[in-house]
């Protein structure tokens, strides 16, 4: 990472309690979506839940992101009384189990989802549209005042594909959160992760191209998460699938690290955290 280039904004304000992000930190996925790419859990089964939760907190997890909508690629929409049924009963018991030691994120980009996360415990909303799939969200987080995580994105899941064309990607990312940022400040909404949207509307060279330029969106003074989690660019790539390629991904986290990211955000958490221990060593020898 260029020297002198940092993100000024290092602490969060999670409903009263700081995020401190002057150490990289690890946010792990518990997915409660049937059809997710990788690693899917029961919503039903509470107890599987909680038992990867703790698994994820034993090994070092900063932030539990809990998701009920599949957005890999070509996944469809479902009802939002279908996505809150999966969220509910899972969110509520991590809150019970985890929730003063840990930091909560509900992955939604529906306002209403997020309004009743935020009311059964969730700290943060990622929402992977950056507001543009409901607009509506944005309200929610400024009225509960809760960190957002802004994500570059330009289509639903169900057609993203279709939308990856950019004359300048970067440039054209670094323009976009330029300018969702002044809107999301313009509502008072001051606490934000942006996340480059590795994966979303973006062809395979394209997230190599992203990964090598992700420094630049240090400039824009906000944390930033990283979210290459085993997603297709890398085991495509390599014609295999998603559960061989934790080795390379891991190398790819080290980069991310290298290049200033603040979160990352994981299948793997305890391969991660060494990730960060290495990265740090590495870096303060």
């Amino acid at each position: 990472m260029s020297e002198g280039i940092r993100p000024v904004q290092t602490t969060l304000n999670c409903r009263g309690s700081l995020l401190d992000l002057k150490r990289p930190v690890v946010m792990a996925v518990i997915n409660v979506s049937p059809d997710s790419f990788y690693h899917s859990l029961d919503y039903q089964q509470t107890e599987e839940v909680l038992k990867h939760a703790e698994k994820a907190v034993e090994e070092g997890a900063a932030i539990l992101d809990i998701g009920g909508l599949s957005t890999r690629p070509g996944s469809p929409q479902i009802p939002i009384e279908d996505e809150w049924e999966r969220l509910e009963k899972p969110l509520q018991a991590i809150e019970r189990e985890f929730g003063g030691d840990i930091f909560i994120s509900a992955d939604t980009y529906r306002a209403e989802v997020a309004k009743r996360a935020i009311q059964s415990g969730a700290h943060i909303i990622n929402d992977i549209s950056g507001g543009l799939f409901d607009p509506l969200i944005w309200e929610v987080v400024a009225e509960e005042n809760v960190p957002y995580v802004l994500m570059h994105n330009k289509a639903k899941p169900e057609v993203m594909a279709r939308h990856a064309d950019y004359e300048d990607l970067v440039a054209e990312i670094y323009a976009y959160f330029t300018n969702r940022l002044h809107l999301l400040r313009q509502k008072g909404v001051d606490d934000i992760i942006i996340d480059p949207g590795f994966g979303f509307s973006k062809t395979i060279q394209h997230n190599f191209t992203l990964l090598r330029q992700v420094e630049t969106f240090l400039t824009l003074n906000r944390p930033m998460m990283v979210g290459i989690s085993r997603k297709s660019f890398m085991y495509k790539t390599l014609g295999a699938d998603p559960e061989d390629v934790l080795a390379v991904n891991t190398a790819l986290h080290f980069k991310a690290l290298e290049s200033g990211a603040s979160v990352l955000r994981v299948h793997d958490v305890k391969e991660a955290v060494q990730c960060i221990r290495i990265f740090e060593a590495y870096k303060n020898a």
